[in-house]
């Protein structure tokens, strides 16, 4: 089954997006709170990214602080910019 997005607001979406770290950790007011769930009710695409948003930040925080390999840094910027619509390795920190 697919979804027709023709008339998808995807300025909310964005707006959205900016706000879901703080949604999750509960952050957000209760008018925030309550826009951000009616949305979620009636966009399966902001849906998918929240739930993998929260499962990003379960896998983080099982994980902790753990080093990062030598090179693990320049390989992933390289990857990033080779990506369509991705950064190029000097647009990121």
């Amino acid at each position: 089954m697919t979804t027709n997005h023709t008339h998808h607001d995807h300025e909310a979406c964005l707006a959205l997006f900016a706000k879901l770290s703080e949604y999750i950790d509960g952050e957000t007011d209760e008018v925030t709170c309550e826009a951000i769930q009616a949305h979620m009710k009636a966009c399966p695409c902001c849906t998918t990214c929240l739930e993998t948003l929260k499962r990003t930040v379960g896998f983080c925080e099982e994980v902790g602080d753990e080093p990062v390999p030598q090179g693990f840094s320049k390989k992933l910027r390289e990857a990033l910019s080779n990506m369509p619509h991705g950064k190029t390795s000097s647009d990121l920190p």
